[in-house]
């Protein structure tokens, strides 16, 4: 299986090495985008086509590939984010983790901020990280304060924060 940040050779973590050459691409790349009826997504149909597309032709312009990929994860992040804005009447977001710190991501909601006369927040870039610490500290308090489960616990995507599983 290829992990994400092999697809292109960047090594671990590709976002900083993906935001940098879609800077010298451009987006003309078409790549699937996932629609729900609710606030669901999923990147999965996107990665998988950017891997096959870059295996299928290894001379493909990686910087068009990447412009292309920054592009479609940005238009999948705004629809949802529109949709929760007028399904909740929001006038506030905050966008974490790694994805944070892409600078087309930033600017594209910085314009959605001002489309749609909101605040958006980020963390200082410094702290945009894969959110693995945020999920191994949890880990860490969750054993130190004596919470275990055994080897059959399964990932719960949804899970509340605060809830526990046992």
């Amino acid at each position: 299986m290829i992990k994400s940040q092999e697809w292109l050779d960047f090594g671990y973590p590709g976002g900083p090495k993906v935001d940098n050459l879609a800077k010298q691409g451009i987006s003309n790349i078409d790549l699937p985008i996932t629609h729900f009826d609710n606030l669901d997504f999923s990147f999965s149909g996107i990665k998988t086509a950017v891997i096959n597309l870059n295996h299928k032709n290894p001379d493909i312009n990686k910087a068009d590939l990447c412009a292309s990929f920054q592009k479609a994860v940005t238009e999948m992040l705004l629809n949802n984010v529109k949709k929760a804005i007028k399904m909740y009447n929001l006038d506030k977001i905050a966008i974490a983790g790694g994805v944070s710190r892409n600078s087309y991501i930033r600017n594209a909601f910085d314009n959605l901020a001002e489309e749609y006369k909101i605040k958006v927040y980020y963390p200082e870039p410094i702290l945009c990280t894969d959110n693995a610490a945020m999920i191994a500290a949890s880990g860490y308090y969750n054993y130190i304060n004596g919470k275990r489960a055994d080897l059959k616990l399964n990932a719960i995507p949804n899970l509340k924060i605060g809830n526990t599983v046992n």
